[in-house]
């Protein structure tokens, strides 16, 4: 089924923008093909959630800021997350604009690259062209995935050298600022055989402005490498948000994901580790809160095609008030990927008697010589837990906090300092009762 849209930008808006930026002919092209298909394709799968009449294209594209000089220039609540001890690499984006980028000498003397995606198509056009939308999420793969190749702007493009470890922080804020603007970042990371990189990120909105978030993460690590990639998003209840991330691991390399999906508004996320090298690993681990009348889709997934894989899936989710949160763990064991090894767990926690949610875990498989396991749980609060720790002196509100405190844990204590503050702060905001 196919879903009407009324787009507010056209063919002439996207060349123009294209031509500004300085732009290579096959960008425009593929920009102006996601434009021809959003119209065609339908709007993508999202099991057990309907998006029909979700806010998808309630944006205008490629909304400017002027930069900003020096980091005591941006935004005080850009200052608050981006602050913390030692060096760091940092970038920051304002709806459509990179407005502030930063790089250690250090970082470039090691042949790291970090910029703005915007920037790269300049600077490394063929790696750009490469690997941009390339494996998982293509152009022509739903109407969600057009939209975003029609409209993306600013982002992320991150390149480590083989051999090169990364020990300074790398970090990226997106801000939504402006009603009915678009925040369409596109994070491309590329980490070279036997390199090592943590990359992080955070989605923040700066006031309560109507718009639309739709990004895609796409990370690439060679073999022998290691990439971690650290994201939480706080978006207002006012945006509606769509993000894809996806990995491919080549032989014996190793992907890690710390995801904080704690926005206020209706959110998709999928997040896809693809484990094509023998010997490849990943490690998933995401919390969600959802709060209100929210309805968010959480899926974590990963596809095995190398042999003796291991990836490793957990999802925590909480809902509350009338809310609703539906958690899918998807393993994929193709034939051929002999002594795979997949591991997933989906807990959801409701706090309301009218919160909803449906924990999913789900198992793929066709090769006989793997091991593979799930786990999944969905309920209240247990009564009897609480009732021990109000035994113990706690009042009821204390006791609940608590429980949702261990809950979270095993997410949250991945986080470096600055970022687990936040996540902290959010999650006892959207926790309270």
């Amino acid at each position: 089924m196919t879903v009407e849209t009324k787009l507010k930008f056209n063919h002439e808006m996207i060349a123009q923008f294209s031509q500004q930026a300085g732009e290579p002919d096959w960008m425009l092209q593929l920009r102006l093909k996601g434009l021809e298909l959003h119209e065609q394709l339908p709007l993508p799968k999202v099991e057990k959630t309907k998006i029909d009449n979700w806010n998808i294209d309630g944006f205008i594209p490629f909304k400017q800021h002027d930069p900003v000089t020096s980091f005591d220039a941006l935004p005080e609540e850009a200052q608050a997350l981006l602050q913390g001890d030692g060096e760091k690499a940092v970038l920051v984006q304002k709806d459509a604009s990179v407005i502030y980028t930063s790089i250690p000498e250090a970082l470039q003397k090691q042949g790291v690259v970090f910029s703005s995606l915007q920037s790269a198509l300049n600077t490394h056009p063929e790696l750009v062209q490469k690997y941009f939308m390339s494996k998982e999420v293509k152009v022509d793969s739903h109407k969600i995935a057009a939209l975003h190749a029609a409209a993306w702007s600013g982002g992320v493009f991150l390149y480590v050298p083989k051999d090169v470890r990364v020990e300074i922080p790398i970090q990226a804020l997106f801000c939504s600022s402006e009603n009915e603007a678009g925040l369409f970042p596109h994070v491309l990371i590329i980490a070279e055989q036997h390199s090592s990189v943590s990359y992080t990120d955070a989605y923040v909105s700066l006031g309560d402005a109507t718009a639309v978030q739709n990004g895609i993460t796409e990370v690439y690590v060679g073999a022998g490498a290691k990439a971690r990639v650290n994201s939480i998003r706080t978006l207002a209840e006012q945006v509606t948000d769509f993000i894809y991330r996806h990995a491919t691991v080549e032989r014996d390399g190793r992907v890690e994901w710390v995801l904080g999906e704690m926005n206020d508004g209706n959110t998709v996320t999928e997040n896809m580790s693809h484990l094509l090298g023998d010997g490849s690993t990943s490690d998933s681990k995401v919390i969600t809160i959802a709060s209100g009348a929210q309805r968010e889709n959480v899926v974590s997934r990963a596809v095995h095609t190398g042999k003796h894989t291991d990836s490793q899936v957990l999802i925590k989710g909480v809902t509350k008030d009338e809310s609703s949160a539906i958690l899918n763990g998807i393993t994929f064991i193709e034939k051929g990927a002999i002594r795979a090894n997949g591991e997933q767990t989906e807990r959801l926690l409701m706090l309301s008697p009218d919160a909803r949610g449906d924990a999913n875990p789900i198992l793929l498989i066709d090769e006989d010589d793997v091991t593979a396991g799930h786990a999944a749980s969905a309920g209240q609060l247990n009564p009897m837990e609480i009732f021990y720790l109000m035994s113990r002196g706690l009042s009821r509100l204390e006791a609940q906090r608590l429980i949702i405190d261990g809950f979270v844990a095993p997410v949250v204590d991945e986080l470096e300092s600055g970022l687990k503050t936040h996540l902290q702060q959010t999650i006892e905001r959207k926790v309270s009762i």
